[in-house]
């Protein structure tokens, strides 16, 4: 007989003249359909006949002689089992005659028949006649082959029924490790099995029959450990209770328009008439009687039935004949104890998830019937065989071969909070991802590549702003500058030479800039400070604003002496900042504190609107030019003045520290420098700007003057102002190997000013919200498989796929991020997001490279 678990290509309606052997036929049809392996073993009189079928009709038989001492050996094992476990069997058994001495160890003899049967019956099943068998079903694999393979087994009569088929170890006489499991189905299937599950929460039926001599407290316990996954609803007689019309409220129950995902019942039963349930005390019910609303059940979507009760071969056979999908039942006699050990690891085992080395098609999901039942067995033959031997050969599983094994499913918000929650090697890894996203100089780094990756991607899709003049013309006082003739006196480079400032404020009146910065910290009086003043007072006069660097400190800045700036007639700007975040404007809106390049660009927009007359700036007596500056254009509506409105917009960053933590850094605006420097700033050294006709010089309405470079320059001469050179400045500078290897404080700060001007911000959402984010995406994703069919792909296959699409999602994630940058202003941040959905992923594809 041949059955398939769904419709599949049939290999040989391909292929008609393809001839291939048993076991290469196998190995070849598993990668494409989905086959069944089923083994019919019928006795007429003393010879057995073996039937093998799978795949598309193959099939193996043998015929094998029928040993009689294997009977013999059964009863004795059976006489043993049942003399040992004489009281509480949740079955009525008559025993004759009188008991054996009190001084026999009833142990030892069940522990000794058991050996002898089990000899015989292994000796039997591996004779030569049936190595073909065995050898076909070794080589078989499922379409999956990190799944076991299930043998579906018939037998008749009823006497090899009761043979304990799922301890027949095949496989390891050919070397084979891979798991083989014997799932029962009955010659009669005549009614088709119902494979659609309820929506909704699951539902589980338990039905308490009679507990005379019984106690079924602890079937109810471990019944209710599963309410986290499933209401469940109680049902049977209790002592004192009349049991009249028990037999219809059962009934009534079983047929619930609701639908039941789980029949359970504990009990006294036998195999009379197809199985027979004592229900109550001198009242019982077939299965036949209730064969009816049996069969509404399974419309109603009942999957699976346990009977933890006693000869339970003729229930099971009853049920899948009406098209149950699958049964676990006790074979024999089963002792009331024994019967609440097995329920009890039966139940754990059916809320766990699989181990990494039990694969299956989904993630993280429940053991199946089958896997919790086998386990269950395992911990009565490993852990409790000295106080219950034998009872591990005694539970079977029952299944329609058509129908996958049943497995809980999780419902409701809690059930998928439960299923969200990453594994501990998951958390670990998470830990460490998200500690890593918090260390300062990794995230400078990654900045850093970061920034690299958009000039690229600005170059290649020609995203760049657009070719004109550049608001800031960038003097820059470098090496050579201060070397010859008109250079420094070198004992005047540091602190910088003011008769030198003050030469080059002479030759810089000649451009008329409107606004001049001064990026140098003049503290402290020097010798040449009445030369500087008179340049400064000869600019002024000229009617451009001076903006001098300074030093921020709590409560004040530290700025250039009066004698040289007066704050009335000068204002001055912090040029603190931090590589390479934009120093934007603080809350005290620079009446206290002011960001040196966020100064000169609200100066260069207020200079240019008061020379047009849309901005008058009247300067009282006494009060500073910037706190004056900043009065006015409050007093002004954003709409009517570029320079009010940057003085508006929102900012939550305090003043520049020397210490920054990331979360100060989040949503704090970076420097784009995937900007490329031309567009922001045209840079020309000193020596240039005085040996160049100022006709020649493009005027800028911002003059920066700065250090470029030279080995003193900084706040206290040790070079502070010269920064390595950003990857992304690299690339711009690719094709002008003159440019010097160094990125000065200056430049950055024409960055800013370029911004500011621009109304050009680029925020960077912090790395924990999105690793959050990816968290939920990964998780969720995989949660959704949990209500997928199961994948028919092999695991190679699958890995291959779920490999390939999490590199296509992140490399999609990471276009998407650059555009997003060029387009909208925000930096998605890329590695330890992509790294958090791969965590989750990483388990699933190890366990499928592992199979």
């Amino acid at each position: 007989m041949l059955g398939f678990a769904g419709t599949q290509p049939n290999l040989y309606d391909a292929q008609p003249n393809l001839r291939l052997s048993s076991a290469s036929y196998i190995r070849s049809v598993s990668h494409f359909v989905v086959p069944v392996m089923r083994l019919k073993v019928f006795r007429v009189e003393k010879t057995c006949l073996f039937e093998l079928t799978w795949g598309d009709g193959q099939q193996v038989t043998a015929q094998l002689d029928y040993p009689e001492l294997l009977t013999y050996h059964y009863q004795t094992w059976q006489t043993a089992y049942l003399t040992f476990y004489r009281s509480s069997l949740r079955a009525r058994v008559n025993h004759s005659g009188n008991l054996p001495p009190a001084a026999i160890d009833y142990r030892a003899q069940l522990v000794q028949a058991e050996a002898q049967f089990l000899a015989e019956f292994y000796s039997w099943l591996n004779s030569r006649e049936l190595i073909e068998i065995r050898s076909t079903i070794a080589s078989f694999r499922p379409s999956n082959p990190a799944q076991p393979t299930d043998v579906f087994l018939t037998t008749e009569p009823l006497e090899l029924a009761r043979f304990p088929w799922e301890a027949w170890e095949i496989g390891t006489e050919f070397g084979k490790s891979h798991q083989i499991r014997f799932v029962r189905t009955p010659a009669n299937l005549r009614h088709e099995p119902i494979q659609r599950r309820r929506q909704g929460r699951m539902r589980i039926l338990a039905i308490l029959g009679d507990e005379t001599g019984l106690n079924f407290q602890a079937d109810r316990e471990a019944m209710r450990s599963l309410s986290k996954l499933a209401d469940i609803t109680f049902i049977g007689w209790q002592a004192g209770q009349d049991s009249t019309g028990l037999k219809e409220r059962i009934a009534t129950a079983i047929a619930d328009p609701q639908g039941w995902d789980i029949l359970f019942f504990a009990g006294h039963s036998n195999e009379t008439a197809g199985g027979e349930l004592a229900i109550a005390p001198n009242t019982t019910v077939l299965i036949r009687e209730l064969g009816a609303k049996l069969i509404e059940a399974k419309k109603n979507g009942l999957q699976f039935a346990l009977f933890n009760s006693c000869n339970g071969i003729g229930i099971a056979n009853s049920l899948l004949d009406l098209g149950l999908s699958q049964v676990a039942i006790m074979r024999e006699p089963i002792h009331n104890k024994v019967a609440q050990e097995f329920l009890l690891q039966f139940v754990q085992q059916l809320v766990q998830t699989r181990e990494p080395n039990q694969q299956s098609d989904r993630f993280s999901e429940y053991k199946d019937v089958h896997e919790a039942l086998l386990s269950a067995c395992q911990h009565l033959k490993l852990e409790r065989n000295l106080t219950y031997p034998s009872a591990y050969l005694i539970p079977s599983l029952f299944r329609h071969p058509h129908t996958p094994s049943f497995q809980l499913k999780p419902f409701g918000v809690g059930d998928i909070l439960r299923q969200a929650m990453p594994s501990w090697q998951q958390v670990t890894a998470l830990a460490i991802t998200a500690g890593l996203s918090f260390m300062t100089p990794l995230q400078d780094l990654l900045l850093d590549s970061r920034l690299w990756g958009q000039s690229v991607y600005r170059q290649t899709t020609q995203q760049l702003p657009p070719s004109k003049q550049p608001p800031v013309l960038l003097v820059q006082i470098d090496e050579e500058s201060t070397q010859g003739e008109a250079g420094l006196d070198a004992r005047k480079v540091y602190p910088i030479d003011r008769a030198y400032l003050a030469r080059l404020l002479d030759r810089v009146s000649q451009l008329k800039p409107s606004v001049i910065g001064i990026d140098y910290l003049l503290d402290r009086p020097t010798e040449e400070d009445p030369k500087l003043a008179e340049s400064v007072n000869q600019l002024q006069k000229n009617g451009s604003w001076l903006i001098f660097a300074s030093i921020a400190k709590p409560a004040s800045e530290v700025g250039p002496i009066h004698r040289i700036a007066n704050p009335q007639q000068t204002m001055q700007g912090y040029i603190d900042f931090y590589p390479w975040y934009l120093e934007v404007q603080p809350k005290t809106t620079c009446l206290q504190h002011c960001p040196f390049a966020y100064l000169l660009a609200l100066s260069s927009l207020a200079h240019q609107e008061q020379q047009s007359g849309t901005f008058q700036l009247n300067q009282p007596p006494k009060i500073e030019l910037r706190r004056h500056l900043i009065t006015q254009l409050n007093a002004i509506a954003p709409t009517q003045s570029s320079a009010a409105l940057l003085l508006r917009q929102p900012s939550s960053h305090p003043t520049a520290t020397s210490e920054v933590n990331v979360p100060k850094l989040w949503l704090r605006p970076i420097i784009d420098f995937s900007i490329p420097p031309d567009r922001v700033y045209r840079a020309i050294t000193a020596k240039q700007l005085k040996q160049t006709p100022t006709t020649e010089v493009i005027a800028q309405s911002i003059v920066l003057i700065a250090a470029a470079g030279y080995d003193q320059a900084g706040l206290t001469g040790q070079g502070e102002d010269n920064f390595p050179v950003p990857r992304a400045i690299a690339h711009w500078r690719k094709d002008d190997p003159i440019q010097p290897d160094v990125l000065t404080g200056a430049e950055a700060h024409a960055y800013m000013v370029h911004h500011f001007l621009n109304q050009h911000q680029v925020t960077p959402i912090p790395d924990l919200w999105m690793m959050g984010l990816a968290a939920i995406v990964g998780q969720m994703t995989l949660l959704v498989s949990l209500y997928q069919p199961k994948s028919k792909q092999t695991p190679s296959h699958f890995s291959r796929q779920i490999f390939r699409n999490l590199l296509l999602g992140t490399g999609i994630y990471g276009l998407v991020g650059l555009q997003v940058y060029v387009a909208a202003g925000i930096l998605l941040p890329w590695l330890f997001p992509s790294a958090t959905l791969w965590i989750y992923y990483l388990p699933i594809l190890r366990r499928k490279t592992r199979a």
